[in-house]
């Protein structure tokens, strides 16, 4: 194995706990492998804005890939160093898909997720997990009507997301959006869809990053769970699937980390980087 010089994870899943709490041992190993020089990059779903304020504040994180590699981050400054955006003719067809069925729809825009505000009173129709759930009330703008929002404002986004209160339509959208050349669909919960333009995803944010900082492709370990974290451990010189991960992502992976509640990121990292 290459010597590695930067390690990315997605949060979600992955990082956090499943109540989305950052523990003090994983906490611990981050500082550690950062005294090595070993450059820590989150690379998540979330928007800016929905960053927790342990991960945005964590000292000596410099960069974050946000909303599946749209937006790069420099922490302290919150300056976005690359985007790669879904433009608004992407955007508006890909809400028209999402607006045939029973779901509710995000949109977001540099770095901030705004959501269908009356949706909200019903949220767990959409989302299971009271942890999740509990993040997205906090992390969305809600609006009256969404569709006259992105109207108004008529520009590129971040990317565009929906959640599903049927499993069977989530899985006939997620077809039908595959087949849209401009359009890199994903997902990061079961019931969900993110949509970012053709070709954006973490790891070629993270491939940009490291030709910034002089770090090659397979001088990188990325850890994830989910299928749009599939690319990033792709492109990774050692991909690492958590135990808790999809089957895609397990099979796409060069090695497993234990699960997610287990701190497999940081049990992986102390045996393999740190050892």
């Amino acid at each position: 194995m290459n010597k590695i010089k930067m390690i990315a994870f997605d949060l979600d899943g992955t990082l956090l706990t499943t109540d989305k709490k950052l523990k003090e041992y994983t906490r611990n190993v981050l500082e550690r492998v950062m005294k090595k020089g070993i450059e820590v990059v989150p690379a998540t779903g979330r928007p800016m804005m929905g960053v927790p304020p342990e991960i945005s504040g964590f000292p000596g994180i410099r960069y974050i890939v946000t909303s599946n590699g749209a937006r790069v981050i420099e922490r302290e400054s919150k300056k976005t160093l690359y985007s790669m955006l879904l433009s608004y003719e992407s955007a508006k067809e890909i809400l028209a898909i999402f607006r045939e069925y029973d779901t509710m729809r995000d949109i977001f825009y540099d770095g901030q997720g705004y959501t269908e505000g009356k949706k909200t009173a019903y949220l767990e129709r959409y989302i299971s997990n009271p942890a999740m759930a509990g993040y997205l009330r906090a992390s969305r703008i809600p609006v009256d009507d969404i569709d006259q929002m992105f109207s108004r404002e008529h520009r590129a986004v971040d990317k565009v997301q929906a959640l599903f209160a049927d499993p069977k339509e989530r899985e006939e959208a997620f077809l039908r959006l595959k087949k849209l050349s401009f359009a890199e669909p994903s997902c990061s919960v079961r019931n969900n869809i993110e949509v970012n333009g053709a070709g954006v995803h973490k790891g070629i944010a993270l491939r940009r990053l490291g030709e910034r900082l002089k770090i090659t492709s397979e001088e990188i370990m990325a850890f994830g769970d989910g299928v749009n974290d599939i690319r990033m451990l792709q492109e990774a010189g050692r991909g690492i699937a958590m135990a808790n991960a999809v089957q895609e992502v397990k099979d796409a992976a060069d090695d497993a980390a234990l699960s997610n509640d287990e701190e497999g990121v940081a049990k992986y990292i102390e045996d393999h980087v740190l050892g």
